[in-house]
């Protein structure tokens, strides 16, 4: 695989195309524009204003937390994990924001991602930062309801592996998949299990179109895919991109749909840049609040 990546950088304008960056992963530089208006943190975390933000991941569609294995999560900072267990997007946000109290930074993937959207709805003042993977803001499309309606019933008639073999194609950048890749994709969709991919496919069709979340949302945002991604192409993500105020667009070459997998070295690279940024703003924020504090 190549090693050239595509450097997010802030999107200003629609048409604006990230700098390619190559070499060696490097912690990505904090944003250098002026902070963002936003919603003050929430007093539940009790944290001193220097103390390391937690870090909520959450897997896409019969994934689990392996997903994040190869990726390298910033030191110092608290993972969660959730499990995708609920049957409404709407229930795994609250799973999501039951993790951990206070400010978070959520790095979802895919369904991840979505569930993050609702998270955004339902509780802005507690996402920190968000890394926003493979995913797509849209509304259910006709033919993605008959998809998972054909797949929750080979699940539910106790042919599970024939779901994980009809999803197998879309995973990753080349068809077929490398067969490290794939044996290593049907372990992890194994240990997901039948009932909770059916409570996942559930849960799909309860998504609605995120768009509105994502133009008010006022906390730093990585959005990170692969070039080759069957299932979200790049166009969903330059849209996502673009909604968001200030976000970082990461292009990876040679990555589908998983690319925690393919190009762990991308991710761990958003993830550094987006931490350190949130990490700024959520001591600037805290600070700023602090009884006999100077006002900003």
């Amino acid at each position: 695989m190549g090693r050239g990546g595509r450097q997010g950088r802030r999107r200003r304008r629609p048409g604006h195309r990230p700098q390619r960056v190559r070499g060696p992963v490097r912690a990505a530089a904090p944003l250098r524009a002026p902070l963002m208006p936003g919603p003050s943190p929430a007093p539940a975390d009790g944290a001193p204003p220097d103390g390391p933000l937690p870090l909520v991941a959450v897997p896409g569609m019969l994934c689990d937390a392996s997903l994040w294995s190869d990726a390298g999560f910033p030191n110092g900072h608290p993972v969660h994990h959730v499990a995708l267990t609920e049957p409404s997007v709407g229930e795994l946000a609250d799973s999501v924001l039951a993790v951990t109290t206070g400010r978070f930074v959520l790095v979802g993937l895919s369904l991840g991602a979505i569930v993050g959207f609702e998270v955004l709805r339902r509780a802005p003042e507690r996402v920190a930062g968000l890394c926003l993977v493979s995913t797509n803001a849209g509304a259910p499309r006709p033919e993605q309801y008959a998809a998972w309606r054909a797949l929750d019933e080979l699940a539910g008639d106790g042919r599970f592996d024939a779901v994980i073999e009809r999803t197998l194609p879309g995973m990753f950048a080349r068809d077929p998949a490398p067969v490290r890749l794939a044996a290593r994709y049907r372990r992890m969709a194994r240990s997901v299990g039948a009932q909770a991919a059916r409570a996942q496919l559930a849960a799909q069709a309860t998504r609605r179109d995120a768009f509105a979340a994502l133009r008010a949302a006022r906390c730093p945002t990585a959005v990170v895919h692969g070039t080759r991604d069957a299932l979200c192409p790049p166009g969903f993500h330059r849209a996502i991109a673009d909604a968001v105020p200030g976000a970082r667009l990461y292009e990876v070459p040679d990555a589908g749909h998983l690319l925690p997998w393919e190009r762990a070295d991308a991710l761990t690279r958003a993830l550094a840049g987006l931490v350190t940024d949130a990490q700024t703003r959520h001591r600037l924020a805290r600070a700023g609040s602090a009884p006999g504090a100077s006002p900003t």
